[in-house]
């Protein structure tokens, strides 16, 4: 018989089971995107050329203070105008987390007392745990000072 059943009892019951395949499918497309999307939520901020290194790995979970190629001083992304307002949005985000910890992305055009400055503000705003972020170097490559 065409276009008939292989397995036939009989009866003339639809089929009331759901297809979970398309569902599977979805889902795991879902997850791949939300996993190559992941990074580039976390480490939002300011673009800076940081400088490169072979040592470091990224923290989760941070406080992100930026410092651009004119010295001024950005938290989360968001600019601050002097270092008492950058304090309070450090000590606001600090709150918020049992073990704060912040990374201090420093542009490599920028003069050191301006990195330090990002340092003493997160300091003062109870920030304990702070590490310096920077560019990994490529297979080969020899870090490059800046002129």
């Amino acid at each position: 018989m065409a276009g008939g059943s292989l397995y036939q009892d009989g009866d003339e019951e639809s089929i009331t089971d759901i297809n979970v395949t398309p569902f599977v499918d979805v889902a795991l497309v879902l997850m791949l995107i939300f996993m190559v999307t992941a990074r580039m939520i976390v480490a939002r901020g300011v673009d800076v050329e940081k400088p490169r290194s072979s040592v470091g790995e990224d923290l989760k979970g941070t406080i992100l203070v930026s410092v651009d190629a004119q010295a001024t001083l950005y938290v989360m992304g968001e600019k601050q105008p002097d270092r008492a307002t950058a304090q309070r949005a450090i000590e606001g985000l600090a709150r918020a987390q049992t073990e704060p910890r912040a990374i201090i992305a420093g542009d490599t055009r920028v003069a050191y007392g301006a990195i330090f400055m990002a340092i003493e503000v997160t300091k003062a705003a109870g920030v304990t745990s702070i590490a310096l972020a920077n560019d990994p170097l490529q297979e080969g490559q020899l870090p490059v000072l800046p002129r």
